[in-house]
C-alpha cells in the first residue's frame, strides 16, 4: 500500500443532509414544495442518519507515469485508463484513492420500504444518495488535508464511470483499498457496488492550485469536514 496516506475504516459524523440536494435527487427543479413533503423529507433525513454508518478507507500512491490515455501508479496494481482521467491527472505527482459507504443497514431499509411504503422508499433513496455524497465529501476533505500537509493541492474527485474511465476498474480499485474487508463493499457481475450507497473516487495531488474548485470556504461543500482552516490556512494556499 502507499506509504503516504492510509486510513482504515474511518467513521464520519454527519449531522445533516441538505434538503435541496434531496429534492434534486427527487427530480425537483424549483417547483413548489408542500409542507407535507418537506416534513417527510426532514423525518426521512433523521431516520437515514440514524440507520447509516458513513465510513471510508483511503490510500495514497505516487504517480509513475501519465500517458495520453492511462495513469500508472507506483506500488499499485490499479491502472487508470481513459483520456479523461489522464487529462484530469496530467500534472499530478500523487493520487488519493478512497471508497466510502453508508453500510448494509441502509440497503436493508430500502428493501423493507419497497415492500411496505413505496413512496417512502423513493424519498429514503434520495436522502441516502445525498448522504453518501456527504460521506464522499468527508473523505475528499481528508485527501485535501493530506495534500496541504505536503504543501500541495488537490483536484476535484473523479469516480470510475465518469467520462471514459470504465466501471470495470472497480474490482482492482476495491482490492487496492481492501474495501471488502474494511467496509464490506462487494461487486455485482455488472460492477455495481453493494452496499448500493457506496462511492469510489480518485483525487489528484498537484504541485499548484487546480481550476474548478471553490473560490471561498463559505461555499465549499467540504467545509463541514475541513481540518485545514484550524491551522490558519486554506486548501488554496
Amino acid at each position: 500500500m502507499g506509504a503516504g496516506l492510509r486510513i482504515a475504516r474511518e467513521t464520519f459524523r454527519i449531522a445533516d443532509v441538505d434538503r435541496s440536494e434531496v429534492l434534486r435527487y427527487l427530480g425537483y427543479h424549483g417547483q413548489g414544495l408542500s409542507n407535507e413533503l418537506g416534513d417527510r423529507i426532514d423525518d426521512t433525513v433523521a431516520h437515514c442518519l440514524a440507520v447509516a454508518r458513513p465510513r471510508a478507507t483511503l490510500a495514497s500512491f505516487a504517480v509513475r507515469a501519465v500517458t495520453d490515455d492511462a495513469v500508472e501508479l507506483e506500488a499499485c496494481t490499479l491502472r487508470l485508463t481513459g483520456h479523461d482521467i489522464a487529462a484530469h491527472l496530467a500534472d499530478a505527482r500523487e493520487v488519493v484513492l478512497f471508497a466510502a459507504t453508508l453500510g448494509a443497514d441502509v440497503d436493508r431499509e430500502l428493501r423493507r420500504l419497497s415492500l411496505t411504503d413505496p413512496l417512502g422508499q423513493v424519498v429514503f433513496d434520495s436522502v441516502a444518495t445525498a448522504l453518501v455524497e456527504r460521506a464522499a465529501d468527508a473523505a475528499e476533505a481528508r485527501a485535501r488535508a493530506y495534500a496541504a500537509s505536503q504543501g500541495a493541492f488537490t483536484s476535484w474527485r473523479f469516480s470510475p464511470g465518469y467520462g471514459d474511465l470504465p466501471l470495470d476498474v472497480q474490482s482492482s480499485f476495491l482490492a487496492v483499498l481492501d474495501a471488502t474487508r474494511q467496509l464490506g463493499i462487494t461487486l455485482t457481475p455488472s460492477n455495481l457496488m453493494v452496499p448500493t450507497k457506496s462511492v469510489t473516487a480518485i483525487v489528484g495531488i498537484h504541485p499548484s492550485p487546480q481550476p474548478g474548485l471553490e473560490s471561498s470556504c463559505s461555499i465549499c461543500a467540504l467545509a463541514d469536514f475541513c481540518t485545514i482552516r484550524q491551522t490558519g490556512r486554506t486548501c488554496r494556499g
